[in-house]
């Protein structure tokens, strides 16, 4: 989670962050989804969307 919120915080976009006994979860806002994917993509991580999942 400390790495992809770096990410994410060195691009400008801000985050709310949700941890579970699970799992982690990085919530953005709608208008900022494009930036964060593409910004966490550039910095080699990679997305993986669920069967049915829409932007």
């Amino acid at each position: 989670m400390s790495a992809i919120s770096t990410v994410l915080a060195q691009a400008g976009i801000s985050i709310f962050a949700i941890s579970t006994y699970n799992t982690d979860y990085i919530l953005v806002k709608a208008r900022d989804l494009e930036a964060a994917l593409q910004t966490l993509t550039y910095a080699g991580y990679e997305i993986a969307f669920e069967a049915g999942a829409s932007l």
